[in-house]
């Protein structure tokens, strides 16, 4: 799995992996937050983000990474690729370059939390709504980077 820089015309198969990756782990969400959001995903994320990407054999994206700074602002796996390795290879390609990193994570999804804790994140704080007002908790977390050897810990 090589991770790649995603481009400008790449976005619409991000937008519908994001969606497929949305129903599959963000029960939370109604219908009109999903369509709300995809609206937000592919007019004001993607542009906005440092893109990173996986492709299949075919060139068709496996999942994607967007980074803001030092922060993961988006971790998308296509659901048919879970546990494949794909969101560990995005971290540690972004360790490599960034170093410490912070995340934010939907406090309804467990399972995304668990993956970041696994990895090595830790919880920084927590916030009752997400940022841009909704009544979604984020759990704040961060990886440090040991500043011996370099590499984030």
């Amino acid at each position: 799995m090589k991770v790649e820089a995603a481009r400008e015309p790449d976005f619409d198969a991000l937008v519908e992996l994001w969606e497929r990756s949305v129903r599959a782990t963000h029960d939370f969400l109604s219908e009109d937050d999903i369509l709300a959001l995809r609206r937000d995903v592919r007019a004001l994320a993607l542009p906005a983000l440092e893109l990173w990407v996986i492709r299949n054999e075919a060139g068709a994206p496996l999942g994607f990474m967007g980074l803001g700074g030092d922060t993961v602002e988006a971790l998308f796996i296509d659901p048919d690729h879970f546990g494949q390795g794909a969101g560990r290879r995005f971290l540690d390609h972004a360790r490599r370059r960034l170093g410490a990193l912070k995340v934010d994570v939907n406090e309804q999804n467990p399972k995304a939390l668990a993956f970041y804790e696994r990895y090595g994140f830790r919880r920084t704080g927590r916030s009752e709504t997400d940022g841009e007002g909704r009544a979604f908790p984020l759990i704040h977390l961060a990886i440090e980077e040991d500043a011996a050897t370099g590499a984030a810990q």
